[in-house]
């Protein structure tokens, strides 16, 4: 029996989270569709019916995670909470709940068009967040520097071997970024 267009909606929007969290805790390229769609709980075979390609899926998998992210800092009280939030070792821990950009950043620079496209609208949406209300050419530099901050720290708390060097990161971006604020 054929699924009706809001199960298929449904299944669709299985795969993209699916591939959200395996694409970010895994990487792009090692994350073939054979896991991706047992992610999701389906089958290898009904991956063409969603979705034209893998990059597609990228682009998508990449909207998703970024939205679900800036979602979750829009929701902070105060900017200095959201920052705080990101640059927690929960969110260094836990890489397929996390922001796209820091995770998959690498990967996503050498994707396809749409992909980068995804991830662009996402960063920007980062720093118009970061920037606040404020609206000038000085809050939109500050806040452009504070995401890569912020980027650049959950990834460089992935990437070393001490857990102590690691938390020293992620403390003392925050710090940096706090004190920029005052």
């Amino acid at each position: 029996m054929r699924k009706s267009r809001e199960e298929a909606a449904q299944t669709r929007r299985r795969i993209v989270e699916a591939a959200s969290c395996e694409f970010r805790k895994n990487g792009i390229v090692a994350t073939g569709l054979n896991d991706l769609m047992k992610a999701a709980g389906l089958t290898h075979g009904g991956f063409y019916k969603h979705f034209a390609s893998k990059d597609q899926l990228v682009a998508e998998a990449t909207t998703a995670a970024l939205d679900a992210l800036l979602e979750g800092m829009a929701d902070h009280p105060t900017m200095g909470a959201a920052v705080a939030a990101y640059l927690s070792t929960r969110h260094r821990d836990n890489p397929a709940s996390g922001c796209p950009l820091a995770a998959i950043g690498s990967e996503l620079s050498r994707s396809d068009r749409k992909a980068r496209e995804a991830a662009t609208a996402g960063l920007v949406r980062l720093v118009d967040i970061l920037a606040g209300k404020a609206g000038t050419a000085e809050a939109r530099r500050r806040a452009l520097v504070a995401a890569a901050t912020m980027i650049g720290a959950v990834t460089l708390s992935r990437m070393v071997t001490d857990p102590e060097l690691s938390a020293e990161i992620l403390r003392e971006a925050e710090k940096s970024l706090m004190a920029a604020r005052s």
